[in-house]
């Protein structure tokens, strides 16, 4: 009964959606001043965000999100990983308290299983929690697909494009999670982050390519033509999962965004110029160069300015302020066929 039940929400999900395809946005909890969260649902709607991402299983929003059709990546908190790993009982009851009483008016995408760990000391751990959180899923008969977010830090290599590969730290433990991956077909969450590479290394990239800006061709890659850095970035980690035996790996990208404030670079015209033109680029289903025509599921980071952040850019990736008035306008109207 509760395996119809869900398919009957999905379904239902399905025939409401009207945002654009593929987006989505991360909704963060580190400010003492944040809106409560079921207003924070109501907003997501009334601005067509159809997918959203959070960092651990808060009950408060869960119970928010339910019967709102927005699909949800929820996240593991890096701390439970150890026992996640070592634990089946441990990763049966996460998923008993988190997952069984909301499945049925929630729409999980996918779960999370560690943020940016990789590499560094719970990296270890990764693999083990993904696989005991999937037997604990699976023995409910739920078809969650479970993954884990890396940063692009565990490229060794990135630049061209083509050359991407994983760093010598970080290869021992994708290795193995991305053949567990690829036998799930699940995909592989990462923050991709134009930004950070452009703020370092500002006299080498031109604005207008981290800005998705520039229609002309900036990077030549072999047979691989590149208007923007965030397509290459992408591009270098599917080169990575290649080099590691997994092409047909698919990527969701995690987080994105560009902050508005805290740095010279980090000014509200920049910030919304690579929001919308990165939403016309997904809503495009152009893909990227080296995956043509298959839209790249991308959640922008973040939905709130959050003060309890660390000083500085940090805090000023949000669309929105606390009182839920827009930082920019960001424009999600579907487009017409």
């Amino acid at each position: 009964m509760q395996r119809l039940c869900v398919l009957l929400f999905v379904f239902a999900c399905v025939t409401l959606s009207s945002g654009v395809d593929g987006i989505g946005v991360n909704y963060g909890l580190l400010g003492n001043n944040l809106p409560p969260p079921a207003q924070v649902i109501n907003l997501l709607k009334s601005k067509n965000f159809q997918k959203t991402r959070i960092f651990d299983p808060n009950p408060d929003v869960l119970k928010a999100l339910e019967g709102s059709c927005i699909s949800l990546i929820l996240g593991v908190r890096n701390e439970d990983l150890q026992q996640l790993a070592s634990d089946l009982t441990f990763a049966t009851n996460w998923v008993n308290t988190n997952v069984v009483p909301h499945v049925s008016f929630v729409n999980f995408a996918y779960i999370s299983a560690g943020n940016e760990v990789i590499p560094g000391q719970l990296a270890t751990f990764v693999l083990g929690a993904i696989q005991n959180l999937d037997s604990a899923l699976k023995a409910h008969n739920l078809n969650i697909p479970v993954t884990t977010t890396v940063s692009l830090q565990v490229l060794g290599t990135s630049y061209p494009p083509s050359n991407g590969s994983f760093s010598g730290d970080s290869i021992q433990f994708l290795q193995p999670i991305a053949q567990f991956l690829a036998t799930k077909q699940y995909p592989l969450l990462a923050d991709v982050y134009p930004y950070f590479a452009y703020a370092a290394n500002p006299d080498q990239i031109q604005l207008d390519y981290a800005l998705i800006k520039n229609t002309g061709v900036i990077v030549v890659d072999g047979d691989l033509r590149y208007n923007n850095l965030f397509d290459a970035m992408v591009d270098a980690l599917y080169a990575a999962l290649e080099k590691v035996g997994q092409p047909g790996l698919d990527v969701v990208v995690s987080e994105t965004g560009w902050p508005s404030g805290g740095d010279v670079y980090a000014t509200i015209e920049n910030a919304q110029t690579y929001v919308n033109n990165l939403i016309a680029h997904v809503a495009s289903g152009k893909g990227t160069p080296r995956k043509p025509g298959k839209v790249v599921e991308t959640y922008i980071f973040a939905l709130f300015n959050e003060n309890q952040k660390p000083v500085g850019t940090e805090q000023n990736f949000g669309l929105f302020y606390p009182n839920m008035t827009e930082v920019y306008h960001v424009n999600l109207t579907p487009m017409k066929n």
